[in-house]
């Protein structure tokens, strides 16, 4: 009880003790002539310092007045006399800090406040900030800056760090921060700081850990070639409530679809009312459904039923962030040399899904469905996720037949209703990410190859790894999920406020 009172004493002197108290001579505030003149400078170690992981007190893990190190990287709380701060600039003898949360810079144990011009690029390491102009020739130029550690690198083909097994979120923020609309909305914060949530919405904070991740991603004067998505993944896992996590090996596909739906809700969209995330991936398809009779039933009791109004084939309008492309089933038998085929698919064959008139069987616990689809609107960004994974009451079992598709020009104009032919002016894609899954379904690891739109050029991505690969090498990939980009601009994408 006495050491709880004393923490929160200690709290309390911290934040009292943040306000240096300025000299004031005759009316007038003077600041301390220390400020300008630290000579504790050249102590700073910039190789040390990693803003990446979450604003926690080393000591007391508090996150309340919490100060970085700025010669060990280590984190403190408070700077009064019996903080944890205080204490380690007199024991170890570090005395030039920085408040994580206002930006400013002391030296302890002195409790002076340091102003120094040099000091600069550190906060922007901490919190990098983008203009209107700097984002918008972010895709027309692809210049190699290096960092302060001496690697050079392209920002936004930048690695992530594989905290345990969260490459299958990696991937997927890797993807989206590749997708030009959804990267210019997330690095101007203030296209998202004056949404409202209701009180006790924790969902926002996963808004604000993204937008920080992306302006890290896209920083062309970071101290290191790589990022750690540690405060990110952090906030999936409160915000999902340990549906996914850092730790166990999850599916991007099922992490990809809740990251949306939860990233749309709060940014205040709703079905009627859009946000960026459904400005740049909602499209829309008609579904046509006919109920089947029961296969058991004899003839004469199916032909009964085909006749009621119940079992004739009814048409829905909805819409969709991304197309689920199904598969062929791969060989059970090994050839001759006692190998399995892995087979082949074109993109094409796939797509007919939704061709309007190609019908599959859709089965539930207790009715049967034959369902077709046709496409009413594409979307400036199509994501496409290839089923490979199947799960039965025993086990998951994965599908490795190659998907062959084009990486530019594929016209999806077929796949429309007639009306949307019409209207649709631009139905051509290219391609701009394309995830892939290698391995066992519950061992395998997952890599990225992501287009620079600056250079042209493709890289592959796998946690930190990051390599320039051909495009034709992309196409020899398992392919999981791929994100297409309609030809002819971003079209109502770069109206970045949601309406």
């Amino acid at each position: 009880m006495v050491s709880v009172k004393r923490e929160r004493e200690a709290e309390v002197d911290d934040d009292d003790e943040d306000r240096v108290a300025p000299k004031i001579i005759r009316g007038r505030v003077v600041e301390d002539r220390r400020s300008r003149h630290c000579p504790y400078l050249d102590t700073i170690n910039r190789s040390v310092l990693d803003f990446d992981f979450e604003k926690l007190c080393s000591i007391s893990l508090s996150h309340i007045n919490v100060y970085a190190c700025l010669i060990c990287g280590k984190y403190f709380q408070g700077k009064g006399l019996k903080s944890h701060a205080y204490t380690h600039s007199v024991q170890f003898t570090h005395h030039v800090f920085l408040n994580l949360h206002t930006l400013k810079f002391y030296c302890l144990p002195d409790n002076y406040e340091i102003i120094d011009s040099s000091l600069e690029d550190i906060t922007y390491v901490l919190k990098p900030t983008f203009t209107k102009q700097h984002i918008a020739g972010l895709d027309k130029q692809g210049k190699l800056y290096r960092a302060y550690d001496g690697t050079t690198y392209l920002p936004g083909i930048v690695g992530l760090n594989n905290i345990k097994a969260n490459d299958y979120a990696n991937v997927v923020l890797q993807a989206f921060s590749n997708v030009p609309p959804l990267r210019n909305y997330f690095l101007e914060e203030e296209n998202y700081k004056g949404i409202r949530r209701p009180p006790g919405d924790i969902m926002f904070l996963l808004v604000q850990r993204f937008g920080e991740l992306m302006r890290k991603l896209w920083n062309p004067r970071n101290f290191k070639a790589h990022v750690s998505p540690h405060e990110m993944l952090q906030a999936v896992v409160l915000c999902s409530k340990k549906n996914f996590q850092i730790t166990k090996q999850g599916d991007a596909v099922d992490f990809m679809t809740w990251f949306l739906n939860a990233l749309h809700g709060a940014l205040g969209g709703t079905k009627k009312k859009p946000s960026i995330i459904t400005k740049a991936f909602q499209g829309s398809m008609r579904i046509f459904s006919k109920k089947l009779p029961h296969p058991d039933l004899l003839p004469e009791e199916k032909e009964a039923l085909l006749v009621t109004e119940e079992y004739q084939e009814q048409m829905s309008e909805s819409t969709f962030l991304f197309l689920t492309l199904d598969l062929p089933t791969a060989p059970l038998y090994k050839d001759e040399k006692e190998q399995l085929i892995i087979p082949q698919v074109p993109l094409f064959n796939i797509l007919g899904k939704f061709n309007g008139s190609t019908e599959k069987e859709y089965k539930t616990y207790k009715e049967n469905f034959l369902k077709r689809f046709q496409l009413t609107k594409l979307p400036p960004y199509l994501v496409f996720c290839i089923k490979r994974f199947t799960k039965n009451n025993f086990f998951v079992e994965k599908n490795p037949t190659i998907v062959n598709f084009p990486i530019t020009n594929v016209d999806l104009r077929e796949y429309l209703t007639e009306e949307a032919q019409v209207t649709e002016k631009n139905t051509t894609y290219d391609l701009v990410a394309n995830v892939v899954h290698d391995g066992k379904p519950t061992e395998g690891a997952y890599r990225i190859h992501v287009l620079h739109h600056g250079t042209g050029k493709w890289y592959e991505m796998q946690d930190l790894q990051v390599t320039d690969i051909l495009p034709q090498m992309i196409t020899l990939s398992e392919a999981y999920i791929q994100i297409w980009k309609r030809q002819g601009g971003d079209d109502d994408t770069n109206n970045h406020t949601v309406a």
